[in-house]
């Protein structure tokens, strides 16, 4: 008996993909747009919800098309208004998508893979393997699930690409996705308030300033020498910190961005006074932003974060050396915050 296949994502439309749905079937283009402000604009949960649509076009887009392809198992809520969701994908698979709250920004931070082949030893993302990249449509539909947690008076200021996968390794699903986040008729982002982080692929780094658009690049660099970066990120081995450097001074040349490098402090492990100098001479005579960000404890890992005084006197050290440094603040510490985590938990009923 053959499988019955279910109706494409309408998220794997693009708007001209979608005019050309719509005259197909004898609507003019203005409706493809009214479609897409329901979606992304007014987040409708349904195409019933569409009512200024002729009540025939409604019909054929349910029988043709799912709004939401991936259901969400499982939704955390913080002290602080962080929410993440643990999302099941229609081919298999789970990712997380977080929404965090800050005074004046509402920033999602987003999935590209399932799993991640990168290796990078304290990250959860990665200790289940890669199984496969993300489509466009599935990327997309995290932003959306996400933007029905927010108040209606809210809206979306931000995207952080730094959930699950090394986004640069699905670039061919990542910036068509990104490209509709930034259609005045999608959620209308300018490339300004999209982050791309990545554990540092030199090819794809240049390949991502070829596309013209100038997105925020963020580094996890996470060590200051080979030898380190090698142990604790192994993917580097045949790549090299040198590379790296060369590839985003070619992004900064090309884009006009500053690059952020990420660095997890490990007490213990990378945190010592010989890494922070050693870091800082790395980023000399470089436009770099360096974004310390103690490890969140993982149950199935065993480091620790550094101790607090341990911190400040990394912070010290770069700064004396005009290193311009900050600490990413810890949102959702309540719930399981760290990338990977709820995915390793399994996913139940929403809460």
């Amino acid at each position: 008996m053959t499988a019955v296949q279910s109706p494409p994502p309408l998220t794997d439309l693009s708007r001209d993909d979608l005019v050309q749905w719509c005259a197909a079937r004898g609507y003019p283009p203005y409706r493809a747009d009214q479609i897409r402000r329901w979606v992304f604009e007014k987040r409708a949960g349904g195409f019933e919800e569409m009512h200024d649509l002729p009540r025939t076009l409604r019909t054929t887009l349910a029988a043709e098309m799912q709004l939401f392809s991936t259901r969400i198992l499982r939704h955390q809520m913080a002290r602080d208004r962080t929410e993440k969701l643990l999302l099941e994908l229609p081919r298999g698979g789970q990712v997380e998508s977080v929404l965090m709250r800050e005074p004046r920004r509402r920033t999602i931070c987003i999935s590209t893979q399932v799993g991640c082949a990168m290796g990078c030893v304290f990250c959860a993302s990665g200790l289940l393997g890669l199984e496969r990249n993300l489509s466009k449509g599935e990327i997309l539909e995290q932003v959306l699930h996400v933007a029905r947690l927010l108040a209606p008076n809210e809206r979306i200021t931000n995207v952080v690409v730094m959930g699950i996968g090394e986004p640069l390794a699905n670039l061919k699903a990542l910036l068509p996705a990104l490209g509709e986040m930034g259609e005045t008729s999608g959620l209308g982002l300018g490339a300004r308030r999209i982050t791309i982080s990545t554990v540092g692929l030199p090819d794809a780094i240049r390949e991502l300033a070829r596309c013209g658009k100038p997105y925020n690049l963020a580094v996890s660099l996470h060590a200051s020498n080979d030898e380190l970066r090698n142990r604790l990120v192994p993917v580097n081995r045949p790549i090299g910190i040198a590379a790296i450097l060369a590839a985003t001074d070619d992004y900064f040349q090309q884009t006009g961005r500053r690059i952020t490098f990420e660095y997890v402090l490990l007490g213990g492990v990378n945190d010592q006074a010989q890494h922070a100098r050693q870091l800082a001479a790395l980023l000399a005579d470089r436009n770099a932003h360096v974004n310390l960000i103690p490890i969140n404890a993982v149950r199935e890992l065993s480091f620790r974060p550094p101790s607090e005084p341990q911190t400040e006197r990394f912070i010290e050290l770069l700064s004396h050396q005009g290193v311009t440094v900050t600490v990413r603040k810890r949102k959702g510490a309540d719930i399981d915050a760290a990338c990977g985590q709820l995915r390793l938990a399994g996913g139940e009923t929403s809460v």
